[in-house]
């Protein structure tokens, strides 16, 4: 079968989920009533079931166990989902506070975040190009502070954590699936306990939520695990150079949301911030591109 069909269903499969990241702007605005916390709690709770059906669907529970049997391997996964629920708590509240525009920033540049961070923590090398990616990114940033009065703190809290993240899932010897399992279920308690007591303090253990937000709340799960396995599925056929670029889906589609269905104020200043910060992009692409094309000419002169 030609490398193109082969490719094609996880190339569909990755846009699929970066579309689902990206259009998730509208999910989260339709429960926009409820307070951040309260959703962040309900989503922690039912990705939690999903994903319990999912690993017994795909009997990989032995995978779960093994988490379980590694102390590093286990509080590395509790930093990480600590760090995850702040990424989620960080991009509901500043969906729904209409702060659409900032998100898709943070999600823009996150990935030269990730360049830097395995810079610092792993000693990786910069390439030319990657540096004055990095740095217009932080021009595009740093012009925005000096022209808006204020920093797009989250913009860049939805980066670090997220390259954070990153980081400390890199060391865990754990596939995305069972580790987002326990995760969540780290975070169940805690969330749980939240809803619990904030429904209390209101007189309500269980708030009188219409049917509909009982759907949305209820299919923030899958919403949550669903883009997650199409992701999976596609990082497995496609290159790097491919996924790399597909990202980027996510954070344009957000940032259409934010300008042309959300009707965010986009003055002069902030699209020159956007600017730097898309030249950024293009150099961080353009650079993967070409090294992965170098190396691979490389292994193709060294083969027998």
């Amino acid at each position: 079968m030609p490398a193109q069909e082969k490719n094609a269903p996880g190339l569909l499969a990755g846009i699929l989920a970066f579309l689902f990241w990206g259009i998730l702007p509208l999910y989260w605005k339709g429960l926009h009533q409820l307070p951040a916390g309260t959703i962040l709690g309900h989503r922690i709770l039912w990705s939690f079931v999903f994903m319990m059906i999912v690993i017994s669907l795909s009997r990989r529970w032995g995978e779960v166990i093994d988490v379980f049997r590694s102390k590093k391997g286990f509080w590395l996964l509790c930093l990480s989902g600590l760090l995850l629920s702040v990424n989620w708590l960080t991009y509901i509240w500043g969906v729904n506070a209409g702060y659409v525009l900032q998100a898709s920033m943070g999600y823009y540049i996150n990935p030269l975040v990730n360049v830097l961070l395995g810079f610092v923590f792993f000693r990786d090398k910069l390439r030319n190009l990657q540096i004055l990616a990095i740095i217009l990114a932080g021009i595009g940033v740093g012009y925005l502070v000096l022209n808006y009065g204020q920093i797009p703190w989250i913009a860049l809290i939805l980066a670090f954590t997220f390259g954070f993240y990153g980081l400390i899932r890199k060391k865990v010897a754990v596939e995305p699936i069972p580790g987002l399992l326990v995760e969540m279920m780290i975070l169940s308690g805690p969330a749980l306990t939240y809803l619990l007591i904030t429904g209390f303090q209101e007189g309500i253990p269980l708030k009188n939520y219409a049917g509909w937000v009982w759907v949305l709340l209820l299919g923030s799960g899958i919403i949550t695990a669903l883009p997650l396995l199409l992701f999976t599925f596609c990082a497995r056929r496609l290159r790097l150079v491919e996924v790399g670029i597909l990202q980027y889906l996510a954070p344009t589609c957000m940032f259409l949301l934010g300008v042309f269905a959300f009707h965010e104020p986009f003055p002069v200043h902030r699209l020159i911030a956007f600017l730097f910060i898309w030249s950024g992009v293009l150099f961080y692409v353009l650079e993967s591109f070409f090294h992965l094309r170098s190396l691979a000419r490389i292994n193709r002169i060294q083969e027998p």
